[in-house]
């Protein structure tokens, strides 16, 4: 189902599916118990773009802490639980506007049911959750091993359990490791349901590898038209979660706001140290989240011009000065050390 007729699901004060915006998600490394350094973590990821929050609820302790938590933020807080139904339970009592469970582990009917009865009291969604590693033996057995068909059924099973119950406010997540398996499969219950998805590669990886194998996933889904949030998924600091599902997404002209950096690749007529001036642009640009401009950071005076054509701002570097650019055009140049001001300052005049 393509993300324009998936159904529109509230979560907190957001809203996904039936083309609304897609949505950031990340999830705190913090222990939940742990209630300053959970808030301030999650304010910081708000600030960064984050959208909705997740927190691990392993303990009781960590379900009680939801309920202070979300009086100190702004942005929907949802509960990871896994096994203890009552955790499911206490945290949708302690405020959280959606769980994540995987029916599966939940246990007998009765304690999925009494999950589905409280989130139904409460009017707040079900993520249903199904990872590949997580794939029940018989669905192995069926397909000779983890596939994506085997991941959509078993999602599909959960989902219909607890359709079963009487509740249909349900997200869907199906992940996987294998990038070629997690486009498969959102591609096959994108066909079978119009449930908002909730979109990622689990386990991607460390920054690099993550971003990478994250990119080249996600990229492939939402192009395709599937996906109603995301989660980057990285074995690191949740703030490069956010920054590379931002990129994706205005990468794939899906989001808006921001200054964009593009920038040549080192060769033999660079004139400046590159590599330190782009880094160095890209974190001055992240205070200009309001403006929605590309600036082009180039090597040399010989294709600079050309180059940065496209972009709204641009500097190129030389011998000892730069010049500054604007939709191809030199305006003026600059000594070299103070291209950077030079560039802050147009920005700050846009």
């Amino acid at each position: 189902m393509n993300r324009e007729h998936t159904r529109v699901i509230r979560i907190g004060d957001r809203v996904i599916g039936g083309g609304n915006p897609v949505l950031i998600q990340s999830m705190c490394n913090t222990k939940t118990q742990d209630i300053e350094a959970t808030v301030a973590q999650i304010k910081a990821l708000t600030i960064a773009g984050c959208d909705i929050i997740r927190v691990a609820v392993p303990d009781m302790e960590a379900a009680k802490a939801l309920k202070e938590i979300k009086k100190q933020i702004t942005i929907p807080l949802v509960a990871d639980i896994h096994f203890d139904y009552r955790l499911a339970i206490a945290s949708i009592e302690a405020g959280a506007d959606k769980i994540r469970i995987n029916p599966g582990n939940i246990g007998s009917e009765d304690r999925v049911r009494a999950v589905v009865e409280k989130a139904k009291e409460y009017n707040i969604p079900i993520r249903v959750g199904v990872n590949s590693g997580s794939l029940e033996k018989n669905l192995i057995e069926t397909y000779g091993g983890v596939t994506a068909q085997g991941i959509v059924d078993s999602a599909l099973d959960k989902v219909r359990m607890i359709e079963e119950l009487g509740y249909d406010n349900l997200v869907i997540s199906i992940k996987s490791s294998n990038v070629m398996m997690c486009i498969k499969a959102h591609e096959l219950i994108s066909e079978q349901t119009d449930y908002p998805l909730h979109v990622g590669i689990t386990e991607s990886g460390t920054l690099v590898s993550g971003t990478i194998k994250s990119s080249v996933g996600l990229g492939v889904i939402l192009y395709e038209g599937i996906g109603d949030t995301i989660r980057v998924s990285l074995t690191g600091d949740p703030l490069e979660e956010i920054k590379a599902a931002r990129l994706i997404l205005k990468s794939l002209g899906l989001r808006r706001g921001g200054v964009e950096v593009v920038s040549c690749p080192t060769c033999g007529r660079t004139r400046i140290d590159l590599i330190s001036l782009a880094n160095q642009v890209e974190e001055m640009v992240s205070k200009f989240d309001h403006l929605d401009v590309k600036v082009a950071v180039m090597g040399c005076v010989v294709n600079g011009p050309g180059e940065a054509r496209e972009a709204d701002i641009g500097i190129a570097g030389g011998i000892g000065e730069g010049l500054l650019i604007k939709k191809g055009e030199v305006i003026r140049k600059v000594p070299e050390d103070q291209l950077l001001m030079a560039l802050q300052e147009e920005l700050m005049n846009m």
